[in-house]
This record gives C-alpha cells, structure tokens and sequence, in this order.
C-alpha cells in the first residue's frame, strides 16, 4: 500500500509534534506524521506527578547502555519515550533553555552560521506561552505552555534556603537575564497539567483535512533513489507501507532514533553499514558519533517529618490528593516532582555556571535512585552541564527490530569526573546547611560514612545515570563529521533533512526540551523558504 504526501515526518516527539503543526498550517501542504509509539492517552501522562510512573514504564523503547567502561562495566537504563509527544509526554516539565553563550559557541566556533542567540532567541519566544513572565526573555502566546508551581512543597522551599545559606542566590527566573542562582523551576504545565508538545502543538491541528497522523509505525528505512529521498517504508499492525513526500523527508526520531532510521537506509559510516550488509547511499561517519549526555549523580536524605510528597504514598492520603486534583487542580498531583533547582560554578574561573542541580521533593521518584522505605525523604540530583566526554549509537544488525548499541561513554574525560565530584560535594554542602539540617533525619544514599574524595569518585561511578538529555547523533555544521548542514539538510542526500536533539553541535548548558521544540520551529521556517 503507498500513499503520497508532500512532507512526511519520522517520529512524533517533542519536535515532530512541532514541525507537524507548523508544516501543516499551509493548507495546500499534505503532511503525514509517523509515530512509533502510541497515542498519549494514559491519564498518568497529563498529571505532572505522572513523571514518576513514566521512566520506567511501557512508554517507553527499554533501552540499557552498552556496559559504561569508566562507571564500573554497568548497563544502565537509558529511558528513551515511545508515545505521541515524545520526551515532552514523559519528562519532568523542568522548562530551561540554557545562556546565549552555548548557541554564539554553535555559531562561532561549531560551523552552524544563523544558530547565534539572537538568531534562535525569536523562536524560543515563538514557542513560549508562559502564564507568568512577560519580559524581553519570554514569550506569552505560544503554543507551550509555560507556568510556575502553584505550592512548592515544604521541603522545596527548604532547598531555596539551604542554596542561599551555602552562597547560592536566589533566582526567580533561570531562563532571565542570568542563569546563576536557586529556585523553583518553571514547567511545561498549563491550568496544572502537563502541556506536551502532542497537547500544545499537534492536538489543537489533529482536525486538518491536510494533516495525517499514525501511531505504532515502525520506520524500517528511507527510501532514496538517485541520492534524493523519495518516500518513507514502515510497518503498522504487521503490515508493510509505503509513503512517499514530493517535498521532504524530515526524522525527528531523536538522539538514538534518528540516526538508527539513517544507518538503517544507507546513510552513515561504510564500513559500520557494509559489516551489516547495508548498501552505502552516502559515507556519513558523524551518524551515530558524537552521542554525549548529561550524566546525573543523585543523593537521597531520609526527612524527620512527611514534608515532602513521600506522605502520599499511603493509599489514604493518595486518595485525598487525587481528590484535591480532581476538583481544585492544585495539591501534590500538580506537582512535577522535580520542584528545586540551581546552577552554580564547580570552578569559579567559569564565565557562566557549570553545574546544574534538581531537587525532587520524594525518594525513589526514578527507576534506580533508592526509595526511603518509611517515611519521607528527598533526593538531590546534580550533573555537568557541558560534558567533554563522547559516545556512539551503533546498529546491533540490519533488522529495524533489532536494539541499537548505545554507548553515552560516560565519564570518559578526566574532567568530566573531576566537575561531577565538585557537584556531588556541593549538592551535599547544601544538604549540610540550617535550612535542610532542621528537616533530615539522616543520609540515606550515601551514607555519611562516605566523606573522603576518593569515595565520592567511587560513588559517582557506581552511581551515576542519564539525565535523558542524548543529543548530537547527527550533528549540525561544516566539519567531516556534521550530519546535516546549518539548514538541517542532510549531506549528499537531497530532500533529507533532520530536526530534534540529534543535531546539536554541542550539548547546551541546560534540560533540552525547550531547545528541541525551538529547533523545530525554526526548521519549519527553513522548509517553508524553500
């Protein structure tokens, strides 16, 4: 069966879910969207509490890493979305977007001319939709919504304070003027529901005659004939489809979907692909490379009193809480979990912070970060924003079936080590401080036995996780190893373009959600010139 579009679109995450919107708004533009994954329908999805019962859930592609060499051989879990709405739909709403200095470096130093600040800034606004700020710095009408908690929890609060007796100031706004400081995070919430890109974006245009879109479509290869994308083969309910685009093809399938769906259709490193027995459409040796990630270490404290939204566990007081939900919108089910956070300097020498920490009001919130088994507790979270380190996304085999390698290489650079310890003593510097010390009964994870540098190497190694931020798999620029071009076409292959994660030069000092839909927005306008 084949049909015929003008765009078709390769995953419907965070950016396809944009590119959908923006492409379809031209009424004489046919657009299919394809989506591995299925429609966003759980109701635990829209709560912003919902983060907790989504990193290990079954919406979900139940990745594991290839054994990390410098974090003691383990395969940690590398949760990747599998739903409409993509790492929007699952995350914990932390609404950042990092400091102009990470996008003039991509125009400056990286090769992607027109990606400076002041050139991306008009589509950060464009997507913006925030309920609260007005500035210079934010937008108020655009399609994510954007807000503040209405009550941070006790603790939450408590964290503010501790930032500020270690030295941390207060920051109302990291997204503002400057990005030092602690708070509260804003969310990609809106009326205290998640707004996912699949809410904010595709669901208000899902009526257009001109706007197709499909759920659980395995993309099995793009198909190219004389070095031009022609079309898209996948398979739905078991059943092989053909698609094929007058205009483009553009993959949105993320960090470790897109280039997959790349190596997949000939387009990467040769010799990888003629070891799969893959026929070599164009020799591309950044597909796959240049994998990095924001490696997060976690500490858990055990609280003296249910401050914190470990008291709902209890089947009585969770049925208050979804009672409180259901008829006020407010209590702890409007809550994303992740409430505090900061960025700070590992070394003072730095010009713009290094570091960035999140406080999750509750223990146990991710799948493999210890739980406090009675009682309350928090966990403290810290990583480094700008990691040296690179890893790689390989096929395993030829059959779109089979799992791809993923290899993040965490903690391959000295350096990235050396700033990851400077964050765990931080994060436990502020945990000693009065405005937490009155509430914690004691450290649970580590213990407080572990206090030498040496046992904190050992812990971050042992310890340490993804902070779902992969990006740079099919990397922007002009060197040898850039994917795609500075207008997001995909080298030695006409009418191929990719627009989401993957394509960052360098990891942003930030959480990249709000970095990918601003992508996106301006890929529509790159697509639209054409």
């Amino acid at each position: 069966m084949s049909r015929g579009y003008d765009y078709i679109i390769v995953g419907g995450g965070t950016a396809g879910c944009v590119l959908a919107n923006r492409l379809s708004s031209n009424v004489n533009a046919r657009v299919l969207l394809l989506e591995a994954g299925k429609a966003d329908k759980p109701p635990f999805i829209h709560m912003p509490i919902g983060f907790a019962k989504m990193t290990g859930g079954p919406y979900t592609w139940g990745f594991r890493t290839v054994p990390q060499v410098h974090a003691e051989n383990r395969r940690i879990p590398y949760v990747q979305a599998r739903v409409l709405g993509g790492g929007s739909s699952i995350n914990a709403e932390v609404f950042t977007r990092g400091v102009a200095q990470d996008y003039d470096r991509w125009a400056n130093e990286e090769g992607c001319k027109g990606w400076a600040f002041k050139d991306v800034q008009p589509y950060f606004l464009r997507s913006e939709g925030n309920e609260i700020f007005a500035t210079e710095y934010h937008g108020t009408e655009g399609p994510l919504g954007v807000s503040s908690l209405l009550n941070p929890m006790p603790v939450t609060k408590a964290f503010v304070q501790a930032c500020q007796q270690y030295g941390i100031p207060y920051n109302p706004d990291f997204n503002g003027a400057a990005q030092e400081g602690a708070g509260v995070y804003q969310t990609t919430t809106r009326h205290s529901r998640r707004c996912s890109t699949a809410v904010g974006y595709l669901r208000p245009v899902m009526h257009r005659a001109n706007l197709q879109v499909e759920t659980g479509c395995l993309t099995t290869r793009i198909i190219i004939e004389n070095n031009r994308a022609r079309g898209v083969e996948y398979v739905q309910k078991g059943k092989k489809h053909i698609a094929y685009a007058d205009a483009e093809v553009v993959v949105t399938a993320g960090a470790i979907g897109s280039p997959k769906v790349l190596m997949l259709s000939g387009i990467g490193p040769a010799a990888h692909l003629k070891k799969h027995g893959i026929p070599v459409v164009a020799d591309l040796p950044g597909v796959g490379s240049n994998l990095s990630d924001h490696y997060g270490i976690d500490i858990v404290y055990e609280l003296k009193k249910p401050i914190s939204l470990d008291r709902y566990n209890k089947p009585h007081m969770m049925l208050w809480a979804g009672l409180q939900y259901l008829m006020f919108k407010s209590g702890p089910v409007s809550s994303n979990v992740v409430e505090g956070g900061a960025f700070w300097y590992s070394d003072t020498q730095e010009s713009v912070p290094d570091l960035q920490f999140h406080f999750l009001a509750g223990a146990g919130v991710e799948a493999g970060v210890p739980s406090i088994q009675s009682g309350s507790g928090c966990t403290l979270n810290s990583y480094v924003l700008r990691p040296k380190s690179r890893g790689t996304v390989r096929l395993s085999g030829a059959s779109p079936e089979e799992p791809v390698l993923v290899d993040p290489n965490f903690l391959a650079e000295p350096e990235d080590l050396r700033s990851a310890v400077d964050g765990l003593h931080i994060s436990r510097e502020i945990m000693a401080q009065p405005g937490m010390q009155k509430h914690v009964k004691r450290a649970h994870f580590p213990e407080s036995s572990v206090k030498t540098r040496e046992e904190l190497i050992q812990y971050a190694r042992k310890y340490g996780r993804t902070s779902y931020h992969p990006n740079g798999t099919c990397k922007m620029g002009v060197d040898d190893m850039a994917v795609v071009d500075p207008t997001l076409k995909v080298r030695g292959v006409e009418g191929l373009r990719v627009s989401d994660s993957s394509v960052l030069p360098s990891l942003i000092g930030s959480n990249t959600n709000a970095v990918t839909v601003m992508i996106s927005e301006r890929a529509s306008d790159l697509i639209s010139a054409v």
